[in-house]
């Protein structure tokens, strides 16, 4: 089977680095999505270096790519749930889920939105 799922994170800085992977853990596991079956872990470019979402990447035998906030806002359209609060941080509605949707590319869908444990986000997307 070709990887045809994305796995988008967000965190707040200095995140618990266990915290974000045992929510991505939890967002393949209730999707029934193997880490095999991903093309990768995918973010904001601020968070390029943060420890949480590296170490998730690692664990997962996944690489790390990252977009700008330009990039990510141009998927607002696409998003189940834009944040106001969100683009005030980061200049961008939605950090996962919009993560996600770049990286399986215009045509994906998003299969889990946006789902939150107390300093991240996860969100899994996939080609259509």
């Amino acid at each position: 089977m070709t990887a045809s799922y994305a796995l988008g994170l967000g965190c707040e800085r200095g995140c618990g680095p266990h915290e974000v992977l045992a929510l991505a853990t939890d967002v393949l596991r209730q999707a029934g999505i193997a880490a095999a079956d991903l093309t990768g872990v995918y973010s904001i470019d601020a968070r390029a270096a943060e420890p949480a979402i590296l170490l998730t990447a690692k664990t997962l035998g996944l690489t790390l790519q990252c977009f700008s906030a330009d990039v990510l806002e141009a998927q607002t359209p696409r998003l189940l749930n834009p944040s106001d609060r969100v683009f005030a941080l980061t200049g961008c509605h939605g950090v996962a889920e919009a993560a996600a949707l770049v990286g399986v590319g215009p045509d994906g869908i998003l299969l889990v939105g946006k789902t939150k444990s107390a300093h991240a986000t996860a969100a899994l997307a996939t080609k259509n």
